[in-house]
This record gives C-alpha cells, sequence and structure tokens, in this order.
C-alpha cells in the first residue's frame, strides 16, 4: 500500500507523521522548531528513509498557497523571521517528483475536523485554534478558503475590554488584535505570569471569553458558518467554551434568528473531537487528495 507523509508545521514543534493510503498511522515523530538550518534536514531524512509515495503540509504562516505563484508553498511575512520567505514546500519535496499539498495548519484543521470529526455533515465552518498564537481555517462549500491569500481571522481587530489592564495587546503588527488580545501570550501579560494555575472564575477568563466571542460574533455575521470549532491549547480550560457561547448569545443580542444560534448554541461552538492532532490528520488528507489527483 502506498504511503503518504504528513506535516504538521508549527511556530514551536514540528509533527511528521507517515500514513498507508488507508489512514492507517504508521509511525510519528514530534521536532523542536528551530531555525531551518537546524530543523530542515531532519525533517527531509524522516520522510525520505519511509520512501513516501505523496507528502501533505499544514503550516503556520502566512504561507503561499497559490499553485500558479512562484513563490508556491513559501512561508511568507511570517514574525518567526528565521522561516521568513522560506520555500517550505521545495525543500521538503528535496527533488522528489512526488504529489504533494500544502495549505496552513488550521485549514489542514478544519478539513480533518469536516471530513471525520466535529464538523461532519457541514459544508461552511470554521476552525480557530487559540494557543501561542491564534489562526482561523475556513472551510466553504466542501473546500478550504484562500482567496488573494488565505483568512487570517489571528488578526481581525477586537474592540478592547473595559477592564483590560493591556488594550493595545502583545501583537508587535496590530493594536487591539485577536492575537494580541486573546491568545496566550497576551493572557500571560494580561496577570503577568501562567495563567494555567488561576481558578476558572478569575477575571481574566472573563475577558478572554468577551474576545472569543467577539471573534464568534463577528465569523457568524460575514461567514454564516454552520458550525465553530474552537480548538488549541488555550481552550483545553473546559469552563471557558461555555463561557464564550453565553458572551455570543449575549453580544448578539437576539439579531440571528436560527435554532442553531437561539436553542443549540451547544452544538454550535464546540471543541474538536480530533484535538490534538486535527491538523497533522487534515496534513494527511491533503496528501491523500495530492496522490488522488495525481492518479
Amino acid at each position: 500500500m502506498r504511503k503518504i507523509g504528513a506535516l504538521e508545521a508549527g511556530g514551536t514543534k514540528m509533527v511528521l507523521a507517515i500514513y498507508q493510503e488507508d489512514g492507517t498511522e504508521l509511525e510519528r515523530i514530534t521536532l523542536p522548531t528551530e531555525t531551518p538550518e537546524v530543523t530542515m534536514p531532519k525533517m527531509i531524512k524522516f520522510f525520505r528513509e519511509h520512501n513516501i509515495d505523496a507528502l501533505g503540509v499544514g503550516t503556520f504562516g502566512p504561507v503561499d498557497l497559490n499553485p500558479e505563484s512562484p513563490t508556491y508553498g513559501y512561508i511568507t511575512s511570517t514574525p518567526k523571521l528565521a522561516w521568513k520567505n522560506y520555500p517550505l514546500l521545495e525543500k521538503l519535496l528535496d527533488g522528489q517528483d512526488i504529489p504533494a499539498g500544502i495549505d496552513t495548519d488550521v485549514n489542514a484543521a478544519i478539513i480533518a475536523e469536516a471530513e471525520l470529526g466535529a464538523a461532519r455533515g457541514c459544508q461552511n465552518a470554521v476552525y480557530v485554534t487559540i494557543g501561542t498564537g491564534i489562526g482561523g481555517g475556513v472551510y466553504s462549500n466542501g473546500k478550504t478558503v484562500h482567496g488573494l491569500l488565505h483568512p487570517e481571522v489571528g488578526h481581525a481587530l477586537l474592540k478592547p475590554h473595559p477592564d483590560d489592564p493591556n488594550p493595545r495587546g502583545v501583537c508587535p503588527y496590530h493594536e487591539s488584535c485577536m492575537e494580541g488580545l486573546a491568545a496566550g501570550p497576551a493572557i500571560g501579560a494580561r496577570v503577568q505570569g501562567d495563567a494555567k494555575d488561576l481558578p476558572d472564575d478569575h477575571p481574566t477568563f472573563a475577558i478572554e471569553a468577551y474576545y472569543l466571542a467577539q471573534m464568534c460574533v463577528n465569523l457568524i455575521m460575514t461567514l454564516s458558518p454552520e458550525r465553530i470549532i474552537l480548538g488549541g491549547g488555550v481552550m483545553q480550560r473546559q469552563s471557558l467554551i461555555k463561557q464564550v457561547r453565553e458572551e455570543t448569545l449575549r453580544l448578539l443580542n437576539g439579531y440571528i434568528q436560527h435554532p442553531a444560534i437561539l436553542e443549540h448554541i451547544d452544538e454550535y461552538i464546540v471543541t474538536p473531537d480530533l484535538f490534538p492532532v486535527s491538523g497533522l490528520v487534515g496534513s494527511y488528507l491533503i496528501g491523500k487528495k495530492a496522490l488522488e489527483g495525481r492518479g
């Protein structure tokens, strides 16, 4: 049976796996994300040793996803400066002529959740990961949305909470954007430490829910998804999803008159079924699609 290599490329770690074409996982390794000079040879060696027949990649971005572009598969204006303007897909293939596909890590996650997880049966859904950064994958009419580049949900601008001690946020690019106000480093800056040990009723989590609910409202108003999936390390605090649902309803204020919102919000804003491997499984599915496309 043919083998598909999968890479979920993250800002802190690279997760690589080998799958059989039927989805059986054969092997998985995790490497720290260091500089390309350190990390890339290890990844190339792993895929070479397994003699893969196709490759699927879900990566942090921004990334060029236009197959007609001369920089297709490049990481572009990332704040991870060692990887800026880096030809990720080209280097991974290392001269091999095998089918390959690339998308954002969050688009890979929504592909997996739509096919196998929390968005099964949906033609339109959004996956947002809230961790060290914030990214959003948009799934519309059975495909991920690319467009001019790809959605950058994490850098949408928000209205700061009146009690936020750091209303500018921590993003080096934007004042009061989603990532700068609600990602893990923003929470840490707000409490001047690690928020993991704080109780659920600490005020910072009400502020966090306010920001995530603003994001959900904006997604509902602009994209009208059938489901919103919130993943990532921050969402491992189980009490937070309930606060986000309640705050979303409050901010919507009855404007969207649909049973999915008014009666079934617990089934509308959900956590992922496949976490923490949504992006990795999605990368395998990207590689599988590339393999099927090559015939």
